[in-house]
């Protein structure tokens, strides 16, 4: 009878009414309407494919197949999907009209339609399926015994074509591995553009057969081989992304000047004037615009990089050039004194207008950071909107500039992820929303965004923890209506969304633990990893000050980089105590003074640690800090006695203090609410 009884419940479980509210997509669809029964899952699963896709398709379907294997443990039969039409009585028909182009503004719109006995996806193009089949993923529910997909119709389409995500694998070289498992979480958040920075002060990392010593100089050695850029261009392709290849001219060109100084600006550019940049920071080397050398040497490389990426956009940088050695060099000063420039935002605007035709006998069309946008700019270019308030402008002000002025354009500011600012801050950019003022044709200009991965403080070791789950949060904001907006669903569906990132190899999760135990000295990690649940690193690049504490080669397998933006613990405390706030009884109560506790015996085996831990040394100031002001807290909040209010307030103040492991409480806001 107990075995009925429990088979009666599975049963009862799996054809259960399922909310909207329970389902863990993401980004979420345009439109959903649940039905009330399930598509139970077994063994015999096929899929089948018809219409005329790209053979992506079958990747994309195999794909899923061995992710949906590999949660389930069904052993499905089929084995790697090859042609259209393989299984005409399989359960998921997928209708794909015709091969998708791997370009702006192509149709990425999918239906998805679960019944109890038979799954469909239609799609325009292999590019929508592809979609639609990490929709379909996610929608899978299991009870106690079974597996299970909820009965729905899904239609859905992006909100912006371009939804980006920029790794910078110049300051810290990213090797092929890391890109690959990058792009595909990209494809699985529905992200379609991958902006690969590829040359910067600190390196220059892509082959170029006719001039070999840009990587012989310019890389210290890692660099990636034009076969290596075009098996990584390939694997987007199978993906459904683009890939824009950055290389950052003419300022930012330190590792290109260190290879080829005659074409530097400084008035001595000989050998030995230019050489690669160990620390962040903006850096005065840039080339020469008046030198015809300058650019029969980039038309050498644009002829070798252009070939290797089949897109239609090649990104210039053209960022953050000081104009020093422009500046300080007669001939230049008298080149822009003939043409009559009035200052170095002209002579870049000549720089600039002579790439245009180098790129378009390619058929590439010129993109760049903002700087870029001058009165006498091509409207072909397209604008890289990226400053903000710590530039001194309003959100999105460069954004609705660009598009005013006839300039297609994408938005990173607000989603610079190397900031480490909260989730909550990339969710709730509201720069793509403040169009009111700009006119139907103004408004389709703002292509999309992208989430910008600047590399100082990320080696391979760390990135992912920089880069997920937080893009997640920014693929929605570019996929979903712009109504889409509550943060405590997006907490919650980002618990699961960030598990499952690991399914497609990103090492976010598991790359903590291995960072934990270096600093234990392989001890017990529970009390480091409880503290770096409240603990974040520092934000706004105050960390590095100023591009001066860390180099290219220091070590960052310290505590700050195994603690990330949105501490878990922090977020579970703040809600507490807000909670508690409202409702002072028992039952909050004891929520909020139980992570004190937790802190309290949580120093006391940090203590122990780094007796044999000298890197857990650094920590122990914050930690007994926040073991302080936990004790004080509980006699104000149990009433055992009066706290000492004046000396929870010095507390606060001293754990507020830059402190040397680099990170800071994400607590205090709760704390102080307390008070």
């Amino acid at each position: 009878m107990k075995y009925i009884l429990i088979l009666l419940l599975s049963v009862f479980v799996s054809n259960a009414q399922i909310q909207k509210e329970q389902l863990d997509l993401m980004p979420w669809p345009q439109k959903i309407d649940l039905g009330t029964g399930t598509f139970a899952l077994n063994k015999n699963f096929k899929v089948n494919i018809t219409g005329n896709p790209n053979s992506r398709i079958f990747i994309g379907a195999t794909s899923f197949l061995r992710r949906l294997d590999n949660r389930t443990g069904l052993f499905l039969p089929q084995n790697f999907l090859t042609q259209i039409n393989e299984s005409s009585e399989a359960e998921l028909q997928i209708n794909c009209g015709s091969a998708g182009k791997i370009e702006i503004n192509e149709n990425e719109s999918y239906e998805l339609i679960v019944t109890s006995s038979k799954i469909t996806l239609n799609a325009p193009n292999d590019l929508g399926t592809l979609h639609g089949l990490e929709t379909l993923l996610q929608l899978l529910q299991n009870n106690s015994t079974s597996y299970y997909f909820p009965t729905v119709s899904i239609t859905d389409a992006p909100r912006f074509t371009w939804r980006g995500l920029m790794i910078d694998a110049s300051r810290h070289f990213q090797p092929v591995a890391v890109i690959k498992r990058n792009l595909d979480a990209m494809a699985s958040m529905k992200m379609n553009v991958f902006h690969w920075h590829l040359a910067d002060d600190q390196g220059w990392r892509i082959q170029i057969k006719k001039l070999p010593k840009l990587t012989d100089l310019g890389s210290n050695g890692n660099f990636y081989s034009q076969e290596e850029i075009k098996d990584i261009v390939r694997y987007a392709d199978e993906r459904g992304i683009l890939v824009v290849p950055e290389i950052d001219i003419p300022g930012h060109a330190s590792a290109l000047l260190a290879a080829y100084p005659e074409i530097g600006s400084r008035v001595d550019n000989g050998i030995g004037s230019y050489a690669i940049q160990t620390n962040s920071g903006i850096y005065n080397a840039v080339l020469d615009p008046t030198n015809p050398k300058t650019y029969q040497l980039l038309e050498e490389i644009f002829d070798e990089v252009c070939p290797l990426f089949p897109g239609a956009y090649f990104h210039i940088g053209g960022d953050e050039n000081n104009g020093k050695e422009w500046a300080s060099n007669p001939r230049i000063q008298e080149f822009m004194k003939k043409n009559k420039f009035s200052g170095k935002h002209d002579l870049q605007t000549y720089f600039n207008m002579r790439l245009i035709p180098m790129l378009k006998k390619h058929s590439k069309k010129l993109m760049g950071w903002e700087e870029i946008m001058t009165d006498k700019m091509s409207k072909d270019a397209i604008i890289h909107a990226w400053r903000g308030v710590n530039e001194g402008l309003q959100p999105g002000e460069s954004l609705i500039k660009a598009a005013k002025n006839g300039y297609n354009t994408v938005l990173s500011n607000g989603f610079y992820i190397d900031l480490m600012l909260s989730i909550a801050t990339h969710y709730q950019n509201e720069s793509l929303s403040k169009n009111a003022l700009l006119s139907p044709e103004e408004k389709a200009r703002i292509l999309g965004g992208e989430a910008a991965m600047w590399s100082e403080l990320a080696t391979p070791l760390n990135i992912d923890s920089r880069i997920w789950p937080r893009t997640a949060a920014i693929a929605e904001r570019l996929w979903s209506n712009e109504n889409v907006n509550d943060l405590q669903s997006l907490y919650e569906r980002l618990k699961t969304i960030s598990f499952r990132l690991e399914e497609v190899g990103i090492t976010h999760i598991r790359n903590k633990e291995v960072i934990l135990r270096n600093i234990s000295n392989n001890q017990n990690t529970i009390a480091l990893n409880d503290f770096s649940n409240v603990c974040e690193p520092l934000k706004n690049y105050k960390r590095n000050g100023g591009g001066k504490k860390y180099r290219m080669h220091s070590p960052l397998t310290l505590f700050a980089d195994a603690c990330t933006v949105d501490a878990s613990d922090a977020i579970d405390f703040n809600f507490a105590v807000k909670k508690y706030l409202d409702n002072k009884n028992i039952e909050n109560e004891v929520v909020v003074t139980n992570f004190f506790r937790k802190w309290i015996k949580m120093n006391t085996d940090l203590i122990i640690v780094s007796s044999n831990a000298p890197l857990v040394q650094p920590l122990l100031p914050l930690s007994q800090k926040l073991s302080e002001i936990s004790e004080q807290l509980l006699l104000l909040i149990e009433k055992k006695k009066n706290s000492d209010k004046s000396k929870l307030n010095v507390l606060i103040e001293q754990a507020n203090i830059r402190n040397d492991a680099d990170v800071e409480l994400a607590v205090l806001s709760g704390i102080k609410l307390l008070l």
